[in-house]
């Protein structure tokens, strides 16, 4: 199949989010004088889950997502900390976040110089653009979609009509959506129409009927030759 656009979500997909999540909290944390365990990322990495996954459902607004997730952080951890004063600093932090996974940066060059590239991100811009424009691959997209910004996520049919506006109404036989996600990227890419490419390096299941499943990003390399 010839894909005229390549749709790439970021985190856990380009961007090495763990990496970046983790140390942010732990840089935060440090900041405002609390203190910092191996158990306080992975609370806060569910408390940040639950709450991203109501975003995409449409429950909460991007502005309280910034917020919810460090309240019920700082209440499971007994911590009586203001979460609208952490979120900022937290965010800085996070954006300084640019490393990418493993054959991020090869994969987007090589598939740069014969397809049109497109970043599709459920996140928030003071984080998402600052880390593109640090990262290896800043100059290899030709727009940055970012659910914030947009007023709409992922997996939303309005998040897709915006793109596609955006990218000129190409047929949707000739636009491949490539993620981790599947509540996000998979299904939204199913919805509206367009091929959908799975990012799966734990090898999980799934019963939706996305079109491709790669274990490694450099696989695309092969599916798209």
């Amino acid at each position: 199949m010839s894909y005229t656009w390549l749709l790439f979500d970021a985190d856990d997909t380009l961007f090495d989010f763990p990496r970046a999540e983790a140390n942010a909290l732990q840089w935060t944390l440090e900041q405002l004088g609390l203190p910092n365990t191996p158990a306080y990322f992975e609370i806060y990495s569910r408390c940040n889950k639950q709450v991203w996954g109501e975003f995409e459902r449409g429950e909460v607004t991007s502005l309280e997502l910034r917020t919810k997730r460090f309240r019920l952080f700082f209440d499971e951890i007994g911590q009586n900390a203001d979460p609208a004063a952490v979120s900022p600093l937290y965010l800085q932090n996070l954006a300084r976040g640019a490393d990418l996974l493993e054959d991020a940066e090869s994969v987007v060059r090589s598939l740069k110089s014969r397809h049109h590239l497109a970043l599709s991100t459920n996140g928030l811009a003071d984080v998402q653009r600052p880390r593109l424009g640090r990262s290896a691959i800043n100059d290899c997209f030709e727009h940055i979609f970012i659910s914030e910004e947009m007023g709409t996520a992922k997996p939303s049919r309005e998040y897709f009509e915006i793109i596609f506006t955006a990218i000129g109404q190409p047929p949707r036989d000739q636009v491949l959506i490539i993620g981790d996600s599947l509540t996000s990227d998979m299904r939204g890419g199913i919805d509206y129409g367009i091929h959908t490419c799975w990012y799966n390096p734990r090898a999980k299941t799934t019963d939706l009927p996305v079109t491709y499943q790669i274990h490694a990003l450099k696989e695309l390399l092969q599916i798209l030759k």
